[in-house]
């Protein structure tokens, strides 16, 4: 989003939901402060930070992680009817004149029921309003089990939890899948300070945090997407703007 928009495209973000579902930080929200509440202001920063436009909300209530009752809510986006979440969407790609739409993988990157949604919204609404580039957003697997486990070793020696390679033997996807790695690194700083003003979520010491500078550039200095329905592609080509921008 920050290439983008340093680049001089008009970058809009559309979210499902207000992540009200969530699990806060403990002693982050203020008295009477709702956590949807909290998370939509810092969504509207970090969207600021990245040179996007105030974010946009299609209106669905979060679903929870996977396996939740939460998930059988008929208001939640899981549950969203697929025609009327698609006009949702639709209308406000049509209104931007949108020429790239990016949506997570079909498994939303963990699983995440609202994140798999988004992929299948995502997908049908690009088509209905005539998008001509969708891209899935995802993560490099080969190298996130790489830089977790050295992660996790680091923090360790610290004497703080870091995290399992084990929880991310499945996410995102393997490398050979990817059609592009655009890079980043000049958007660093801004990406950090994204990630930092959601406190409600991500604490100082959680390993996006923690890392020092060098390690975070390791991990996030490239961005990782394919092209639905076109995996096995050998393996991603570096751009610097994914095509169609």
């Amino acid at each position: 989003m920050a290439a983008a928009s340093a680049a001089g495209h008009r970058v809009v973000l559309v979210t499902a939901t207000r992540g009200e579902l969530g699990e806060p930080q403990p002693g982050v929200l203020a008295e009477g402060e709702e956590l949807w509440q909290r998370r939509v202001g810092e969504v509207a920063k970090a969207a600021e930070i990245l040179g996007a436009e105030p974010p946009r909300f299609l209106d669905y209530k979060d679903s929870g992680m996977v396996g939740e009752p939460t998930n059988d809510d008929p208001a939640c986006f899981w549950q969203a009817d697929m025609d009327e979440a698609t006009a949702r969407l639709a209308a406000i790609l049509t209104e931007v004149d949108a020429d790239v739409l990016t949506v997570y993988d079909d498994h939303g990157l963990y699983g995440h029921p609202d994140h798999i949604q988004v992929h299948r919204v995502g997908l049908a609404a690009a088509k209905s309003a005539g998008v001509a580039h969708v891209y899935e957003a995802t993560v490099n697997r080969d190298r996130a089990l790489e830089s977790m486990a050295q992660m996790g070793e680091e923090m360790a020696a610290d004497g703080i939890e870091g995290p399992s390679v084990d929880e991310f033997d499945e996410f995102g996807m393997v490398e050979a899948d990817l059609a592009y790695s655009v890079d980043v690194t000049a958007h660093l700083e801004a990406k950090r300070a994204a990630m930092a003003v959601h406190e409600s979520q991500i604490s100082e010491q959680s390993f996006f945090l923690y890392m020092p500078p060098e390690r975070f550039a390791q991990v996030f200095a490239n961005e990782w997407y394919a092209i639905p329905g076109q995996h096995n592609t050998g393996g991603p080509k570096p751009v610097e703007l994914l095509p169609g921008l």
